[in-house]
């Protein structure tokens, strides 16, 4: 099922930077809305969320629980000022990123992977959350990220 979910992640990433490279400078700093986030600013926050996804899905590896902290989406937009970046490397960086993501999981032994874990943090990070009293797995966490990652992309394509 892993093998299947990282061909597939792949498969969007190569598709989505392509898609998204066709987006002019001027559109991807453009709302979709009044007090929501540019395309460059989604990108920018698929990177932040990549960053550290990236720290979870290493860490687990060494761990018996899935306890990591969050992170304040908005103001990390706000800070690193995603708006003023180029959308180019923008995209690059995630693409960049993302492909790593995708090797860290495809490396991920299938007995980590499949580890139930009691102890997580799953009620409060994950995109589709999982009650604390559920026990979880690592796979449960890549899968949710790869979900949230498409979420925003339908954003940015305007299809959800």
């Amino acid at each position: 099922m892993m093998k299947e979910a990282i061909e597939d992640f792949r498969r969007t990433i190569e598709e989505a930077s392509a898609r998204l490279l066709s987006i002019s400078e001027e559109e991807s700093e453009s709302a979709r809305a009044p007090g929501k986030w540019s395309a460059k600013e989604i990108i920018g926050h698929l990177i932040d969320s990549a960053s550290n996804n990236h720290q979870r899905f290493v860490r687990a590896q060494f761990t018996d629980d899935l306890l990591f902290p969050g992170y304040e989406q908005d103001a990390w937009v706000s800070v690193q000022q995603y708006r003023r970046e180029s959308w180019h490397l923008l995209v690059q960086l995630w693409k960049s990123f993302n492909l790593h993501l995708a090797h860290v999981m495809e490396q991920t032994p299938p007995s980590v992977l499949e580890k139930p874990r009691v102890e997580h943090s799953l009620d409060r990070i994950a995109w589709k959350i999982v009650s604390k009293d559920e026990p979880v797995t690592l796979e449960y966490l890549m899968q949710d990220y790869i979900e949230h990652l498409k979420n925003h992309l339908r954003q940015v394509f305007k299809e959800g």
